[in-house]
């Protein structure tokens, strides 16, 4: 980027430090738009221009027209790790050493260019007057000052008005890193956004930049910064408290410290183990612990004397670890082994005077002191996101009081939470702690074990010794890693069903979002897969699954299905396809149809149509004779991507259709249908100087119908969302799209009729994530194995921050292993150091955490074996015998009319019962959305219908 009219610093602005030619380094400098290096080894730089430092300054001095004067990113080839700032009068060069450049040097040159140039962009935005979002509220780095200086500017640099309102709850802490005198340090910005105007001359320094004027922004509204309207906001169940280890037996002792340093104990610490300078009855506290939340813990300073609270311990009642004092079985007839056992190691132990026994309450929590320790639990409502969805909390399956939780002083260790004496057949590989799990099958709280990358329990973790109701197949180990699901959202991985195999950069796109398996077909850019989702005969199958064998990703490649002859169809599903497209830019005929699906019935394989837009061969009514109700993946129900027009979304209404929409067209806004007609233009291979190519293509884009299909998709009638990526679609946002449009729905419908009354969402909720889960694994044949958070499926999971729910995950898992997570600069002290970033983890790089799923004839022949993959093949199955009445949630199927002038839909179905005919949905001239009707209507139902407006 050349900034122009950049003012050059004066000579004297440079500090003169001395140029030690001993060591590389490399300078750029942007003269007159011309590109200029320094660098003292040529070998690095090829042909390219040289300065040295002396004479990058001479040209700063000799004042060359600094119209054009600025830096530029550094070529990666280089490889340099420093940025150079001369415009500031910066003189700092950072070294870097030559013996270690590698890729990765280069990774993290590229991390900091981003955080760079990244401030550039917040700064320019600032000086316009824009308010900034979450990624651009962070400080930037510079290096002048020490580290608490920064700290205390960072906190002063934006305030309120300069950021959206929802960035106050999101952004809480900055981690950077600056580079001072004596080294590279970590500066922690605490409550960056914590006054209402900042200081816009500090936030906007050495961007030369004007400074705006504060009544650019407008005054905050108070109402904006409402707690319940901040993303991923929690409403904990009011005048409520949570009783911890209800039913347990409970004792309280005098504990006195008699050691001279500070002694903490945690909540699951047996406490006749504790430290032999803690004096008190030890025998009575013999199978007890601490009566206090799980995962904190009690201090004793030198001196100290407290009246404790203990809790009996739970589970088998079985001692483990410590100090070794009374390990075994709690049996009370061994209390003289065990005091002769303390006494001799020097424990401190004071008999209490035996007392009457009192009744001491359990310890208790409040519900919002409880959500913020562990998370939500049974009751509490959450808003996903940004929008303006919320849910309940169904169920909570673990347990109270003897929570998971990991860390210093916490209930995971040795001989508490965590199992002793157990070898890894025994345990789970990893634990998920404390999570909300939002399914087609449920929302609630549990953990979820995992075990040879499949999930297998979901409920209480933990150690059974000491715990109630831990799982039989969910104990914790030593062999045992953990995974922190507090106050995260946990969802199954999302299923893509229409994917263009144009660029295998696609996955780590569609990865970084949650989409764990994508299905699709092609070879790479051709002019076929620009337009089409085939990798058409068996070279071509056998080479795109061997080419994606090493990424991380879940595959299933689909053939070409368009031959009205079946020999060519059954080849490739012999060589590994797992389903069949039709597609009209080959010829989507009823004899094409015909033939497919036959095929296909034989093999247990999908077919998947995208219709004829042409009407060519006839109308849909053709298409549906020729299916001869067998089961049909329909891509683009509602047409706007390709099918017959204008009334393919008619196709709902039958049970053996499966139907489903692509992302660009969810939801319907005020921009849809400007983007629409150069994407069809190009994925179609179609001319605009040809008057009937762009009949065509407009045939295909109508208001009317995309609007219906945001209302059929909230009804139930439309199953399934995917991408169509790079090809009317995009694989990053099938998620998102998914989401936006259930949120747009609840804006302009209000609650689903399931819902009403509950004060939630959960019935719409369970409905928009199985369109992107278990809907679209049951049409391919997958969901044995994927689409759903349940005990014996693959381990692909997806966490997400309240707060980012359906916009950015916080963790990928690919079978059970982590694939990809937000992590910051790979040289920081901690994992946290902007730039945070969805990166690539080591699950990315090891094949077998991924799948791809093949036909059965396949892997019976053994061509799948003579492939040599190293990743784990599946096959499809169950394809040919369900139906729409298979679809979780969206099962509805609404008998539809369009017509074939107006575009406008009918429906008789009993969904639309306000009414005998509904104009469903129209589009005045204003862009908002109306409907009309033929009969007469209740009050109540105009109510609702007029309710309708489009998000602008």
């Amino acid at each position: 980027m050349v900034f122009r009219n950049v003012p050059v610093p004066d000579q004297s602005a440079f500090q003169r430090d001395p140029v030690d030619c001993s060591v590389p380094r490399v300078y750029m400098l942007v003269v007159e738009g011309k590109l200029y290096h320094s660098a003292t080894r040529q070998k690095e730089l090829g042909r390219q221009i040289h300065l040295t430092l002396n004479r990058a300054r001479q040209l700063v001095t000799h004042n060359f027209p600094h119209t054009l004067l600025a830096l530029s990113q550094l070529p990666l080839d280089i490889g340099a790790r420093f940025t150079a700032l001369l415009a500031r009068g910066e003189d700092k060069w950072k070294n870097w050493n030559h013996k270690n450049r590698n890729k990765k040097k280069r990774k993290l040159l590229l991390d900091k260019l981003v955080t760079s140039q990244l401030g550039f962009l917040a700064q320019r935005r600032l000086a316009r007057g824009v308010r900034l979002n979450h990624a651009e509220a962070t400080l930037i780095r510079d290096g002048h000052h020490t580290v608490a200086d920064l700290m205390a500017i960072g906190k002063m640099m934006l305030g309120r008005r300069h950021v959206l309102p929802s960035v106050t709850s999101t952004v809480h802490e900055v981690f950077v890193e600056g580079t001072f005198p004596s080294g590279t340090y970590l500066v922690t910005i605490h409550e960056p956004i914590s006054t209402e105007d900042g200081d816009l001359e500090k936030a906007l320094y050495g961007s030369f930049l004007p400074v705006p004027s504060k009544d650019i922004f407008p005054d905050p509204d108070p109402e904006d910064y409402h707690p319940l309207k901040m993303p991923g906001a929690v409403i904990p169940v009011k005048q409520s408290r949570i009783m911890l280890s209800e039913g347990r037996k409970r004792i309280s002792l005098k504990v006195t410290s008699k050691g001279d340093r500070p002694i903490q104990v945690g909540s699951h610490y047996h406490f006749i183990e504790v430290n032999p300078h803690l004096d008190f009855d030890r025998l009575r506290s013999y199978g007890y612990r601490l009566d206090i939340p799980a995962g904190t813990a009690i201090r004793f300073e030198p001196g100290d004397s407290k009246t404790v609270t203990l809790v009996e311990i739970g589970g088998n009642k079985v001692i483990h670890g410590g100090n070794f004092l009374a390990s075994g079985k709690v049996d009370l007839t061994r209390a003289d082994e065990i005091l002769e056992r303390l006494q001799k190691a020097g424990f401190a132990h004071t008999p209490e005077p035996a007392s009457d026994i009192t009744h001491i309450d359990p310890h208790s929590m409040d519900r919002e002191s409880y959500m913020r320790m562990f998370g939500a639990t049974t009751g509490d409502l959450i808003r996903l996101g940004s929008t303006d969805l919320w849910i309940k909390v169904e169920k909570d399956l673990t347990s109270f009081g003897d929570e998971c939780t990991f860390g210093g002083g916490k209930t995971l260790r040795e001989g508490m939470g965590q199992a002793s004496g157990r070898c890894s057949d025994d345990v789970l590989d990893t634990v998920i702690t404390n999570a909300l799990i939002v399914d087609w099958t449920g929302i609630y709280v549990a953990d979820i074990g995992i075990k040879d990358g499949n999930i297998v329990g979901i409920g209480k973790a933990g150690n059974p010794d000491v715990m109630d109701g831990v799982y039989p197949n969910m104990f914790v180990g030593s062999g045992t890693d953990v995974i922190s699901g507090e106050r995260n959202i946990v969802t199954a991985g999302g299923v893509d069903t229409h994917i263009h195999f144009i660029t295998p950069d696609q996955v780590q796109e569609a990865l970084a979002s949650g989409v764990t398996t994508m299905l699709g077909g092609g070879t790479g850019p051709s002019t076929g897969t620009n337009a089409t989702t085939c990798t058409p005969g068996p070279n071509h199958m056998k080479n795109i699954i061997q080419a994606c064998d090493g990424l991380p990703m879940n595959f299933g490649i689909t053939g070409k299905g368009n031959d009205c002859q079946p020999q060519s169809l059954r080849e490739q599903i012999r060589a590994g396809a797992a389903g069949l497209k039709l597609h009209e830019d080959w010829g989507c005929t009823p004899a094409a149809i015909d033939t497919c699906l036959s095929v296909c019935d034989e093999y247990d394989v999908q077919c998947l149509i995208h219709t004829d837009t042409l009407n060519e061969s006839g109308f849909v009514e053709q298409s549906i004779q020729a299916f001869k109700g067998r089961a049909i993946h329909t891509y683009h129900t509602e047409g706007a991507g390709g099918g017959h027009a204008p009334d393919i979304i008619s196709a709902v209404q039958f049970p053996n259709v499966l139907p489903s929409s692509t992302n660009p067209t969810r939801p319907f806004t005020l921009n849809t249908l400007d983007e629409h007609l150069d994407m069809v233009m190009v994925c179609h291979h179609l001319s605009k100087n040809i008057r009937e190519d762009v009949a065509f293509a407009e045939s295909r884009i109508r208001a009317e119908t995309i609007a219906a299909e945001d209302v059929l998709h909230d009804l139930g009638a439309i199953s399934m969302i995917s991408s169509d990526s790079q090809a009317m679609g995009r694989c990053g946002e099938v998620i998102l799209r998914t989401w936006n449009t259930a949120h747009k729905n609840k804006l302009q419908r209000g609650p689903l009729e399931e819902d009403r009354g509950t004060g939630a969402d959960n019935f719409r909720v369970k409905r928009y994530i199985s369109k992107y889960t278990i809907n679209p694994a049951i049409t391919q044949g997958m969901s044995h194995l994927i689409g759903s958070v349940e005990v014996g499926k693959v381990a692909d999971l997806v966490m997400w921050k309240f707060s980012d729910f359906g916009t950015k995950p916080n963790m990928v898992l690919k079978s059970g292993m982590i694939a990809m997570a937000m992590m910051g600069d790979a040289n920081g002290s901690i994992s946290t150091i902007e730039p945070m970033l969805m990166r690539a983890m080591y699950a990315a790089h090891l094949p077998r955490t991924s799948i791809t799923f093949v036909s059965q004839a396949s892997k019976s022949l053994g061509i799948i074996d003579s492939y040599g993959l190293k990743r784990r093949v599946e096959v499809v199955k169950n394809c040919r015998n369900i139906s729409k009445k298979d679809m979780k949630f969206n099962d509805v199927m609404p008998k539809m009319r369009v017509d074939p002038e107006s575009y406008l839909l009918y429906s008789t179905s009993p969904l639309f019962s306000y009414c005998n005919w509904l104009y469903l949905l129209a589009i005045d001239s204003g862009n908002a959305l109306r409907a009309t009707w033929e009969s007469d209507i209740q009050d109540r139902t105009v109510q609702h219908i007029t309710y309708f407006t489009l998000v602008r």
